[in-house]
């Protein structure tokens, strides 16, 4: 592996990682409770400047935005978004929160500083007053904000990044830059195409803050796949460094891989562990594996160890709303949890798990784009980019280009994940309801819970899955 772990050799390469769940599901107190148990405790980094403004504009009762903000290096950037955001109430549950701007190639600075310091106040809280490790997980579809998003990330020292949901080769080399506060850029994935245009973001971390006495700590880099054959590509191709793998199932929660043949997943679409192996760097396996005995047998099969995100989901320390965990597991245990493979719901593309709770929790095409961070990015005319969401009002969809076909089934996800957390939007006085995902197995918690149980902590469930780990681990950090 190029390059070593930054974290003490206490906590070098746990054996649990837990799952990136956004929206704010991987809140900062879950991925505290994970990381001071031993394991890699992770935040989401999706939408982390909507959850910030939010947070603030219920007034922060706990005062955990304020305490954070009032760490933050650079207080420049801290004050005008305490003016412009915070309302010392309570936000009265009828009453519409205010957006900031949707995403846009060329974001203002405004606009990126509050990405960089809703990053590193998620972070910052997780890692606070203990030595554990902490990462952060990005959805590579998700560009726009990608850059200012890793480096307020970086700001709070931030362990180890991980991304999936395409094919990250550009991450590497984009933390080696920033960490030297090099500018760095990203190329788009931009639609209709009929230029020899290529368009790329940038972001240059230099004009936001003063040199600094040493470079920046350059996070390890993980990322996520699905087969051998694309883990294998990212080492060809990525120039930086590549330090491990999490080998996701389809069985995981959130969006999946698509199915390598007839929109059915099936054998092809199974990993080669032996060839993930091969490739001589750690990898934890994840989709399922919520068990002492799937934990050794994945330990067995070469792997460093695991990724769980469900179990994680459920813990009182998630971000999830607890009546929707409460919904989650009471049906589970009950065998009358159905849980959905829906490959039209995600504006992404990609498969969507999500959770029928039976009753009219799930959004029904909300149809209104007033978030963006999942906008598809389009050419207009050479040299000039659009914007446009399958899941938005079909009228404005096709007056930019897309299809009627391909607005079938859509939800907003944006929306939606965010009232899972209890930031939903209010329109007509109506809150926007919530989108729950999660994966496929759920049959830890019969195994775990004991009669009657309906609730866990996540260091309950870390000491269910390795307590000897988790009793050494908990030492160690005291020392």
């Amino acid at each position: 592996m190029s390059g070593a772990a930054s974290a003490s050799d206490c906590f070098q390469f746990p054996e649990i990682i837990q799952g990136g769940m956004g929206v704010g599901i991987s809140s900062w107190s879950l991925a505290r409770a994970v990381s001071m148990a031993g394991g890699i405790g992770v935040v989401s980094g999706t939408a982390l400047d909507t959850v910030l403004i939010r947070r603030l504009q219920d007034g922060d009762p706990d005062g955990s935005m304020r305490m954070a903000l009032a760490a933050f290096p650079f207080q420049e950037m801290v004050a005008p978004i305490l003016a412009a955001w915070f309302i010392p109430e309570e936000k009265s549950e009828t009453l519409k929160y205010q957006s900031r701007p949707l995403p846009t190639a060329e974001m203002s600075r405004m606009d990126e500083e509050l990405l960089i310091v809703g990053s590193f106040v998620e972070v910052y809280l997780a890692k606070q007053g203990q030595g554990g490790m902490v990462g952060v997980n990005l959805l590579e579809k998700i560009q726009l904000t990608a850059l200012p998003t890793l480096f307020g990330a970086m700001l709070a020292g931030v362990d180890v990044v991980i991304m999936g949901g395409g094919i990250p080769v550009a991450i590497p080399e984009v933390l080696e830059g920033l960490a030297q506060l090099r500018p760095v850029e990203l190329k788009l994935h931009v639609e209709d195409v009929e230029s020899a245009n290529i368009y790329t973001t940038s972001f240059h971390p230099g004009t936001y803050v003063p040199v600094l006495a040493e470079a920046l700590k350059q996070p390890l880099f993980f990322a996520v796949v699905s087969s051998h054959t694309l883990a294998r590509a990212l080492v060809k191709k990525t120039m930086g460094r590549v330090d491990g793998f999490i080998v996701e199932s389809h069985k995981a929660g959130g969006h999946n891989a698509p199915p390598r043949r007839d929109g059915v997943f099936g054998p092809r679409d199974e990993c080669s562990t032996d060839c993930i192996a091969d490739l001589g760097l750690p990898f934890w396996l994840a989709g399922g594996r919520a068990s002492p005995e799937r934990l050794q047998a994945a330990l067995n099969a070469g792997a460093s160890g695991v990724q769980i995100g469900s179990a994680f989901a459920c813990s009182d320390e998630s971000g999830m709303l607890p009546e929707i965990k409460q919904a989650l597991i009471v049906r589970a245990l009950a065998g009358k949890l159905e849980v959905i493979t829906d490959f039209q719901a995600s504006p992404t593309g990609y498969p969507f798990k999500r959770a029928n709770l039976g009753n009219d929790r799930i959004p029904k095409n909300c149809r209104v784009c007033d978030l963006g961070y999942l906008r598809q990015i389009y050419e207009q005319e050479p040299g000039l980019l659009g914007y446009r969401c399958s899941a938005s009002l079909k009228k404005s969809y096709l007056r930019r280009g897309g299809s009627e076909a391909e607005t079938e089934g859509k939800y907003c996800l944006c929306n939606g994940l965010l009232a899972t957390i209890g930031l939903g939007q209010v329109r007509k006085g109506q809150a926007t309801p919530p989108l729950v995902t999660i994966g496929e197995d759920l049959s830890f918690l019969k195994a775990f819970l004991e009669e009657g149980a309906t609730s866990y902590t996540a260091t309950e469930f870390m000491a269910w899955l390795r307590p000897a780990k988790v009793q050494a681990n908990a030492l160690c950090g005291e020392r």
